[in-house]
């Protein structure tokens, strides 16, 4: 394995070379959740330009739009910072990114792009190997990727380990270029790439946010390089940021 490094906005982590290396037998196995051959997906839906800053509020400025009372309620009292991902449909891998921050108990739109889930679409009980993306609501605890840390303030762990298989094709090389790993099925404050499935292995994991490569993915959520860079400097420890994800019609129930 090449060198390594540990890095995190303020603070170190202090995980040794040789935990990392452990991690790199499974490597592959491990990108291969998240990524894979491409297809599926509209590319012009990854080619569309974000939004940009705004500050319009939702309908109830006390709620996340979109998003019914179910998962509502499994949104944590302290947490200040929401990304909402709205898929197009159950089947459809094109889906929507928003991110929202809470101030005196009221929800603002600061950002939105385009984006792709699983090239299947969307799943209340995700398998590995189906293809889709898991619908719930997921704290977001640790980062990393090829690329060194932008400036993270989650947790960052910068390898070469995040490098997709050679096998894979070209236009998926630089998806793990920056990785916000989704705490479904995985250990909170370890690296993304740590093997680790508290549910067991049928249940899936690495499900990452991550950069796009113009179609669906293979649980994953994925938006431009742009988007990931500005997720990873904004979403804060100290905000206990959660992602809110699924399809449209399954959110509002």
């Amino acid at each position: 394995m090449k060198s390594m490094e540990t890095s995190g906005a303020g603070r170190a982590r202090g995980r040794t070379t040789a935990a990392l290396a452990a991690t790199a037998v499974a490597v592959a196995a491990l990108l291969a959740g998240c990524g894979g051959d491409g297809g599926g997906g509209s590319k012009a839906a990854a080619k569309a330009a974000p939004s940009g800053k705004e500050s319009r509020k939702a309908a109830d400025p006390t709620r996340i739009p979109g998003v019914g009372d179910r998962l509502q309620s499994k949104i944590p009292d302290a947490s200040r910072q929401v990304v909402a991902v709205y898929g197009k449909g159950k089947d459809s891998a094109d889906a929507t990114v928003e991110l929202y921050s809470k101030e005196d108990g009221r929800w603002s739109r600061d950002q939105r792009w385009p984006a792709h889930n699983g090239r299947k679409g969307w799943t209340p009980q995700h398998r590995e190997g189906d293809k889709r993306s898991p619908v719930g609501v997921f704290t977001l605890s640790d980062a990393g990727g090829v690329l060194p840390d932008p400036g993270a303030k989650l947790p960052y762990t910068h390898t070469s380990a995040f490098t997709p298989p050679t096998y894979w094709p070209k236009s998926t090389r630089h998806d793990f270029d920056r990785v916000i790993a989704i705490d479904y099925n995985r250990v909170k404050g370890t690296t993304p790439l740590d093997p680790t499935r508290p549910q067991g292995q049928s249940k899936g994991g690495s499900i990452w946010l991550h950069m796009d490569h113009g179609s669906g993915t293979s649980g994953c959520v994925s938006l431009s390089k742009s988007g990931m860079e500005h997720l990873l400097r904004t979403l804060d420890p100290a905000q206990h940021p959660v992602v809110v994800m699924g399809d449209r019609a399954t959110l509002a129930k």
